[in-house]
């Protein structure tokens, strides 16, 4: 099975549908690199022309999402000449969703993308987690759909960051082990509270990465592992106190632990309706 081989992804949009499965895909493949390429917001003759040149200069595996029915027949017809596998991603999904609805999809490039209600809420779900890390303006938490807690190194901003690509309002409180919890926090009532935590020995080998790359000294107690210990236990004890639930981050990606807060903002919601 050769190791590197050309993957081309072939959109009428931005092409990001295609990256998420790519990626998807290729996690289940182990010693593979692709060598990707990339045509985007393929909308006319002649960039359909350059593609076609593309994938016949090297040849390839070939995912698509285009709705134009003859840049995909074009494409298709390439493939077929040079004898490599072509897909389109969406095909199943299209056929899926018109079955059960009794009706066609518009067959609009981009229209995921375009400038609607959800894509302005994303932009003022980004704001807000801007705005709101690392326990800023504390006193507009409560408005926030989620707010994410937990002690030093356990991935809030870049969770609060992948939710707010997601439309929801989220913010970040840390646990510090000279201070008490904020007022503010322990008041939050409308907005779902979520606890993060993570295995002692490895927030102290990531702390360990942090301080080296600020060139302070490693032997301090936020490195000290015994000292880690209790302030994880701390916050665990906390969470029960208060009634958050609790994810382990230990063994997570961020879209996995992103996964997890979105299930529970929205069992959040239902029980508030």
């Amino acid at each position: 099975m050769p190791k590197s081989f050309h993957l081309h992804l072939v959109s009428d949009a931005t092409g990001e549908t295609l990256h998420g499965v790519a990626r998807a895909c290729l996690a289940q493949f182990e010693e593979v690199e692709p060598v990707e390429h990339v045509w985007s917001m393929i909308r006319t003759p002649s960039q359909m022309e350059r593609v076609n040149a593309g994938i016949a200069a090297y040849p390839g595996v070939v995912l698509f999402t285009l709705v134009n029915p003859t840049f995909r027949q074009t494409l298709i017809d390439t493939c077929r000449k040079l004898q490599l596998p072509c897909i389109s991603v969406l095909d199943p999904v299209f056929v899926a969703l018109g079955t059960y609805l009794g009706r066609e999809a518009r067959g609009q490039p981009g229209r995921q993308h375009m400038m609607d209600a959800e894509y302005f809420e994303r932009i003022e779900a980004m704001h807000y987690a801007i705005a709101h890390d690392d326990g800023q303006m504390l006193e507009s938490i409560n408005q926030a759909d989620v707010v994410l807690v937990g002690v030093s190194r356990t991935s809030k901003t870049p969770t609060c960051q992948y939710l707010a690509n997601r439309g929801i309002k989220a913010a970040n409180v840390p646990l510090v082990p000279t201070s008490p919890p904020p007022p503010q926090l322990l008041a939050v009532k409308q907005a779902l509270v979520v606890g993060l935590t993570k295995d002692p020995a490895r927030l102290v080998q990531l702390r360990r990465n942090r301080v080296r790359m600020l060139n302070q000294d490693e032997e301090t107690d936020y490195t000290d592992l015994e000292v880690v210990k209790e302030e994880v236990a701390a916050a665990r004890r906390l969470y029960t106190r208060q009634g958050w639930p609790v994810i382990d981050v230990t063994r997570r990606s961020i879209e996995e632990t992103a996964a997890a807060i979105m299930q529970l903002v929205q069992q959040h919601r239902e029980k508030s309706t």
